[in-house]
């Protein structure tokens, strides 16, 4: 039951910073207008407030006080987070370019790994172990310091990926709460599965229930008709769920299944940009969730299929082996991957029709 207090607490923190950072976020004049927000992917009608990435952020912190030990790992968590938070409310109010809030990510996962946080090894599917802290790099300056290269190079990629992809993931209302709620409690589940029970388990788990209870929170004004977007600042929020998955023993499997559409969606978005001549940081309207909106899926279904998916991953990571794992990621990929294709050669046909 101790598990349900930090998700309880970050769920009513968020509820109460929500109608409170609404007040400021709109007297700020952080919101979205759509007759003057010039984005390929806007979708929404009326002026909605942006910066959801406050009270996510505030119901977090909260609750991390109360639960989270202070170690050097969770101070630079934080401080990493907050950066984020801070370039993302920017964003959400002069819309800066796409590559300074990539630099962002960069140096707050750089702050993160440079704390200690690393992937040291994963688990190969065929049996054993892959060890990815073989090779470090020793120098003294300020101290004696060491780099653990593929194991600190591969968790800086991890973290600034998952940013950006659950970005990609919060085009419908209540789409991204929902995904990252699920996400995070999966990853919370799976973390409690480990023994010995040390002390990056425990701050695994518990931010893991913590994310889960603000994001579940801040659903409650996210779902359509959003009272209010997360806007680029919950990025933030990314960043913990993506530190949260590499705390304690390489769940970064668990995390690649349960976020399995989001994630096939922006490796497939990343390769369509490349091969359009396009870069990857400038926006399109030919997210999966778009695709979806073009043969007539609502917002409301469309969150609720990303959920119920998320879902269902989640439990399947829950109880597979390693090997099961791999087998569900390919077939996901696979299905997922062939639905995307699929709709774009749809919609491609549909659009060359209209035009002649």
């Amino acid at each position: 039951m101790s598990i349900l207090y930090p998700l309880a607490i970050s769920f009513i923190a968020t509820v109460v910073a929500t109608p409170i950072a609404l007040i400021f976020i709109k007297k700020l004049g952080i919101i979205d207008n759509p007759k003057l927000h010039r984005h390929p992917a806007v979708i929404h009608k009326k002026t909605t407030p942006r910066g959801g990435g406050i009270p996510l952020f505030i119901g977090i912190f909260v609750a991390s006080i109360i639960f989270l030990p202070f170690t050097k790992i969770v101070i630079a968590l934080f401080i990493a987070s907050l950066i984020s938070l801070i370039v993302g409310v920017m964003d959400d109010k002069f819309d800066i370019s796409p590559y300074l809030r990539f630099s962002i990510n960069i140096i707050s996962a750089l702050i993160v790994v440079g704390s200690g946080l690393s992937i040291p090894f994963i688990t190969n599917p065929f049996g054993g172990i892959l060890y990815l802290d073989t090779l470090r790099i020793s120098f003294d300056f300020l101290g004696h310091h060491s780099i653990l290269v593929f194991s600190d190079l591969i968790a800086l990629i991890w973290i600034v990926w998952v940013m950006n992809m659950l970005n990609w993931s919060k085009g419908v209302d209540g789409q991204m709460p929902g995904v990252v709620a699920i996400s995070a409690i999966v990853i919370g589940i799976v973390s409690l599965k480990f023994q010995p029970f040390d002390q990056s388990t425990l701050i695994s788990s518990r931010l893991s229930f913590i994310i889960a209870g603000a994001a579940l929170g801040f659903l409650i004004f996210n779902f359509h008709p959003a009272k209010i977007f997360p806007g680029y600042g919950a990025t933030a929020v990314y960043l913990l769920l993506a530190a949260a998955s590499i705390l304690s023993s390489a769940k970064v499997a668990t995390a690649i299944l349960v976020m399995g559409v989001p994630m096939i969606d922006g490796v497939f978005t990343i390769f369509r940009r490349f091969l359009t001549g396009r870069s990857p940081f400038w926006h399109d309207k030919k997210h999966l969730h778009h695709l979806l909106l073009s043969i007539g899926f609502k917002q409301r279904s469309i969150a609720l299929f990303y959920w119920i998916f998320s879902a269902i991953l989640g439990a399947l990571a829950l109880v597979l082996s390693s090997k099961g794992k791999l087998f569900v990621t390919i077939m996901v990929i696979l299905i997922v991957g062939g639905v995307i294709f699929s709709l774009h050669l749809a919609l491609n046909n549909n659009n060359e029709k209209s035009n002649n």
